[in-house]
């Protein structure tokens, strides 16, 4: 299979942001700048050489580009189309594995400043922090999330200061509930069912497996001053816990049944062997980090949004994007979350949620039903993000890059 070159001169434009993208490129020659419309606290325009690459993450997701690059020289490119990439990474293995842990490292990094904006807090990591989940979900009356946090707390903080009143807790739950929660599974043993509000794995949590779900639905939350935001809602054929997998670092979410779910366990062993042996999977999880690091950016510009209907609007669109739903018919459709998770997900009070809800249910095209928001036309519902988006913009300085604070 044959890769296209591509030339351009100093200071052109190769990439624009919100254009559709179906290739990435290696760069060869010259060097180029990437810019974002929004940037994370430190992040800079990144300058890249050659043997770099850029536009992989739009095009290996099939979205808008999320970047601008210039030429700040005469460049010469290797042009790759998404249908290319599985034969790239068979040619050269290296390329598939700097690309994912690439990947890896940016979702972990925009995971935590979502986490940080949405629950408006420092985010708290490492082992010790399982005590916090637990605490939380005991709580909640989720006695199953709390057991598995409290047992893996207490086999991996043997000597933090809160032990003994976990083990406490822990006892008092295992004798009132005779629940039994397993925490602990064989290194061959990779097909695996987890039944509904049983965890996959907590936060805090040493993990060295990424889970590719089969069946059901997965939840990933984040955890800070005892409050909860729902980062996913993950489907059949995606992935999670990639990140612990590929850089050894504590899980920095938790994830746990929704509903009833079957995966499929990948751990540092079989990883390699299928890098070599399997480029198709690779390329399917490529694919997957690509979605997720699109969406995740997606959800940082929305809880960027100040005005609190705009953003729900904005979020409501971001999760029918996430599915593939089709906007342009006049179709209902319903989500498999309520309002209060809706306002998790945007970063919203209850407060200030309930006041945008009220004006945007008099509308009449959103409904709550079953706990459920129901959309009553897609077509309509496009309309309104788009006239609200507008709305906003307007309202905002033209120009004006928006950095995330």
């Amino acid at each position: 299979m044959q890769f296209n070159i591509t030339n351009f001169k100093k200071n052109q434009y190769i990439l624009l942001g919100e254009k559709p993208a179906d290739s990435f490129f290696i760069i060869r020659e010259g060097k180029v700048r990437t810019t974002k419309d929004v940037m994370v606290v430190g992040e800079k325009d990144v300058i890249l050489g050659s043997g770099d690459f850029f536009g992989v993450i739009s095009t290996m997701s099939g979205r808008n580009h999320i970047e601008t690059v210039q030429a700040l020289t005469d460049v010469c490119l290797l042009s790759v189309h998404r249908s290319q990439y599985t034969a790239l990474i068979q040619k050269k293995v290296s390329i598939a594995i700097k690309i994912i842990k690439l990947f890896s490292s940016q979702l972990r990094r925009l995971n935590e400043t979502l986490a940080t904006l949405t629950l408006n807090s420092d985010m708290e990591s490492g082992p010790s922090h399982m005590f916090n989940v637990a605490e939380f979900y005991l709580k909640q009356r989720q006695l199953a999330l709390a057991v598995h946090s409290y047992t893996q707390y207490i086999k991996y903080c043997p000597d933090d200061v809160n032990i003994n009143t976990a083990q406490k807790r822990l006892t008092e739950l295992l004798t009132r509930t005779g629940m039994k929660v397993k925490t602990e599974y064989a290194e061959d043993e990779m097909n695996r069912q987890y039944p509904k509000n049983t965890m996959l794995f907590s936060e805090g949590e040493p993990g060295d497996e990424l889970f590719v779900i089969q069946k059901g639905t997965v939840k990933v939350t984040k955890i800070s001053d005892n409050k909860e935001v729902m980062l996913a809602l993950l489907k059949p054929g995606n992935t999670v816990g990639e990140m612990a997998l590929l850089d050894g670092k504590p899980r920095t979410a938790s994830a746990f049944a929704y509903e009833d779910c079957s995966v499929m366990v990948v751990n540092k062993k079989n990883f390699a062997q299928m890098i070599e042996t399997q480029p198709q999977l690779i390329t399917k999880i490529t694919t997957l980090l690509a979605e997720r690091i699109w969406f995740v950016f997606k959800k940082l510009k929305n809880v960027l949004i100040e005005d609190p209907i705009c953003r729900i609007y904005d979020s409501m669109h971001i999760q029918l994007e996430k599915n593939n739903i089709p906007m342009n018919e006049n179709t209902p459709y319903t989500f498999n979350f309520g309002h209060k998770e809706l306002f998790n997900i945007t970063g919203l009070s209850e407060t200030e949620g309930m006041t945008a809800m009220h004006k945007i249910l008099s509308y009449k095209n959103i409904q709550l039903l079953d706990g459920k928001i129901q959309i009553i036309s897609l077509r309509e519902l496009a309309r309104q993000t788009d006239l609200h988006r507008k709305m906003y913009a307007m309202a905002k300085s033209m120009g004006q890059k928006t950095r995330m604070t």
